[in-house]
Parts: C-alpha cells; structure tokens; sequence
C-alpha cells in the first residue's frame, strides 16, 4: 500500500474479512464463503453508488487464505484483478486442502497480472495460469528510517547477529543449524548478537547451551525502530533461512551495510546476491555455514565490500521508490496493451 500510494495511487482497503483457515474444514470454508458473499453484496451495494475501483489488488493469496471477494466483485464490474505473492503449490490438490486450492486457482485464473517475488512462486503458478500474466516485482522494503552510510571503525569484525521470531518450523531449523555452525568456529573471536522471542525461546536457547555463555546476548523482544540500532552495531547478519520465502531480515541488514550469510534455498537468493552482497551455502550444510562465517570473521576488508555492496543493491534496488516505479508499469500494461514490459 505504501508503495503504491508512492507512486499516485489512492489505495483503499475495502475488506477486512478473513479467509484464513488453520486446518482445513468444510463447516469453517462453508462459513468462510458465507460472509464472503455478504462482504461482496455490501461492496457492490457501495459501489453501485459510488462508483467502482479503477482495480483490485489482492496480496498473498495462497491455500489456507484463497482470495472470495476480490475475484467476484472485479468480474461484477468489469475491473482488472491483481495478486501479488500468491502461490502455488499442486500437493495441495490431494490432500484434505483441495477444495479451497481449487477456490484459490478459479481466482488466480482470473487475474489480469499476478506478480510474483520469487522464482519459486512463478514456477508454481506457471503450473495453473497463463503465463502471460505472470511479472516479477523483486522483494522490497522501506529503508526511510535507515542510515544511507555507515562506520564499521568501532565494530569488530566477529560481531555477528541474528533477528528472528522463536517458533516451531522452519525457524527452529535455522535456529539449529546457526547453533551448531558456530559450533564450529569457537576458535575464533566472534560474539553472536540473538534478536527475538517467541514460544520456543526456552528450546532456541537450549540449542546454544553448548556455546560459551559470554559469546551470545539475547535482547528478547525490542521494538523495530530498535533493531537498525542493533544492526549498526554488527558486522555480519547471520541467519541459515529454512524454507524462508525471502526473509524481509535480510533486506533490513544488508540497508544496514551488513553482508549476509544464509542457505541457498527457498526464497533466499531473490535478496541475496551470492558472491556480492552475502555469501550462500547449499541447503542443510553445516560445516559450509561454518565456513561461511569464517571467512568474513577473517576476512574483515571483504565483510566490508559485501557490507558496502548489500547497502547499495536495497537503497537503490530494493526501496519502496523502486517498487513504486515497476508496480507503476506494471499497472499500466492494464490500461495500455501495448506497452511491452519485461517479465
């Protein structure tokens, strides 16, 4: 929405109604439907008045939270629908998911464009829509409260951080694999910086008990004009990223001037360019993580370059400006055909 009103749009949000479902439920789908179809009577009751949206954008539509109204109410007054982030994945066609997976295509074959962040998603909605409609918009973020430059003379070069949610998953994943990387370079002088809580932070810590206590700070919780602070105070963001979908972290440190160290998996390498801004490791590899993290804890003159390098890619490609401008020509493919854009 921010990007979007940066670039001279009036965006509305015209629905709070939540589509998300837990565990899949024919009873809750079926109440789900229900208030849907009430939300896109009062819409059109509204707009028959005050006349329609130029468009409809929809964000993140996926199998647990498939978009009901926009859809509908596009097709009831003839305005082009968006997605962006929407996924795919076809298990979800034989499991207890497939009848709101099926919700989710008849939408997303619907849509004008669907943009897509990562690699990943396209080649999962390349399955089920026209690819014509597929265009890439890069994972962004807003760097307006950032530092443009910064001063590595008083940070050591082994000050390593990480900023993270504690949770069951993907994230405890990452949580282990980062433990026991470091596991591996205890020889060197690095201190690790946690930022974070959640509801398995008594396991997370348990995973470093290994460690030497006086090598780890854990901050819980802070408030997010708080993390730049820490940030600035880092040499090297550390985080393994399992099964992260990018992982907005990234792009926060690396506006930081940090270099990144993470797997090459999932979403990772659409914020992270391997060799330039962070290093990356092949998925589930340990001892390469540790490795990793070696070489930029020796290797300061090059933490520094990928440092300089990761500010320079998110201030100039990865701002909320940027996107502003691709999601403006983006847009305008709707109202002029014949405008080529790259995909």
């Amino acid at each position: 929405m921010q990007a979007l009103t940066h670039g001279g749009h009036e965006v509305r949000l015209e629905s709070r109604v939540r589509t998300y479902l837990r565990e899949p439920s024919p009873q809750t789908l079926a109440e789900i439907r229900a208030r849907c179809s009430e939300e896109v009577a009062a819409l059109a009751r509204r707009w028959t008045v005050e006349g329609p949206a130029d468009l409809w954008f929809s964000y993140h539509p996926y199998y647990k939270a498939p978009d009901l109204i926009g859809p509908e109410i596009a097709t009831q007054f003839g305005i082009p629908y968006v997605t962006c982030e929407a996924s795919y994945s076809a298990k979800r066609d034989r499991d207890d998911w497939k009848v709101a997976q099926q919700l989710l295509k008849d939408g997303l074959r619907g849509a004008r464009l669907n943009l897509c962040f990562t690699d990943r998603d396209r080649k999962g909605l390349g399955a089920v829509v026209d690819k014509t409609t597929l265009f890439d918009i890069k994972p962004f973020t807003d760097v307006s409260n950032l530092q443009r430059t910064k001063s590595r003379t008083q940070t050591a070069a082994g000050a390593l951080i990480t900023v993270a949610m504690m949770r069951d998953g993907d994230k405890f994943d990452s949580y282990r694999m980062l433990a026991a990387s470091l596991g591996r370079i205890v020889d060197l002088p690095w201190h690790l910086t946690i930022v974070g809580t959640g509801p398995k932070e008594n396991e997370v810590r348990g995973l470093f008990a290994p460690l030497p206590r006086s090598r780890l700070t854990w901050t819980g919780e802070v408030a997010v004009e708080e993390i730049s602070t820490h940030l600035s105070k880092a040499a090297i963001f550390v985080w393994p990223g399992c099964g992260e979908a990018y992982g907005l972290a990234y792009l926060e440190a690396q506006a930081a001037g940090l270099p990144v160290v993470a797997q090459n998996t999932a979403g990772v390498p659409s914020v992270v360019v391997d060799g330039e801004t962070g290093l990356l490791v092949p998925e589930g590899d340990v001892e390469a993580f540790g490795r990793a993290m070696r070489d930029l804890i020796v290797n300061p003159s090059k933490a520094d370059h990928f440092g300089r390098r990761a500010q320079q890619f998110v201030f100039n490609e990865r701002s909320v400006e940027h996107a502003a401008s691709r999601l403006n020509v983006l847009l305008s493919t709707l109202l002029d055909e014949a405008t080529p854009v790259s995909r």
